[in-house]
């Protein structure tokens, strides 16, 4: 039987891959797909991960873009619905993208979303989080005795180095690194936070996991980066 699943989104400055790969992949399974914003509008893309952040580089990947282009002309994107209309009961399961343009504080500070990701969270149902996505189970204080991953310090460090000289601050979310809250709402940060791999630059693909790197704990599962957007979101469907 097919599953519901749902997406909140901010209204901009959502990054490309972690929400285009997990929609393509849930979409080919057969399943259900709702997207949803604050206020059911439909949302804009961190637009900069599609063109190019600077000179042209550092953004999604082509395969991803085709994805991103083809969701944004499907019809649950194009009608999305607001936080404040859903019923988590009615839903399979979650996925949270990430993303660390300015738009997302958005999506990352309501305290309206947190509830709603606690209320799916209770009923037991797979959740899913990458990237920035990990700070809103992690700030509804739903990590306390999971195993975990986030975007690491050292690749949050990194992106703001190869960008401020262009960009300023823009992708600094916080002033604080996500690792270092979210390794806060742990228990045992030592042994439930799971950084993976050292790496800047191997993706993990349609057809290659070895780049890949995810955390499973029961029905949550929680990754890095758009490097691990692929084998995180087979990881998903394989709990729906």
């Amino acid at each position: 039987m097919p599953a519901r699943v749902w997406i909140p989104l901010p209204d901009a400055d959502y990054e490309p891959t972690e929400t285009a790969v997990p929609w393509w992949v849930l979409r080919r399974a057969g399943h259900e797909v709702v997207f949803v914003t604050e206020h059911g509008a439909r949302a804009s893309v961190d637009r900069k991960l599609i063109d190019g952040v600077v000179l042209g580089q550092l953004g999604a990947s082509p395969r991803a873009k085709a994805f991103h282009a083809e969701m944004i002309e499907s019809p649950e994107f194009q009608r999305p619905v607001a936080w404040t209309g859903l019923d988590p009961s009615g839903f399979d399961g979650l996925v949270l993208p990430g993303g660390h343009a300015p738009g997302m504080r958005q999506y990352l500070d309501s305290a309206l979303l947190r509830r709603k990701v606690t209320e799916i969270w209770r009923l037991g149902k797979p959740v899913g989080a990458i990237c920035h996505g990990v700070l809103l189970p992690a700030r509804a204080g739903l990590l306390a005795d999971r195993r975990t991953t986030c975007l690491p310090k050292y690749m949050e460090r990194a992106a703001y180095a190869l960008t401020a000289w262009k960009l300023g601050r823009r992708y600094r979310t916080y002033p604080e690194y996500e690792e270092d809250e979210v390794r806060r709402a742990l228990k045992d940060p030592a042994s439930q936070f799971v950084r993976g791999p050292i790496h800047l630059r191997a993706r993990g693909t349609e057809t290659d996991d070895r780049a890949a790197f995810v955390v499973e704990d029961g029905d949550y599962v929680s990754a890095r980066w758009p490097g691990d957007a692929w084998l995180f979101a087979r990881k998903l469907l394989a709990r729906l």
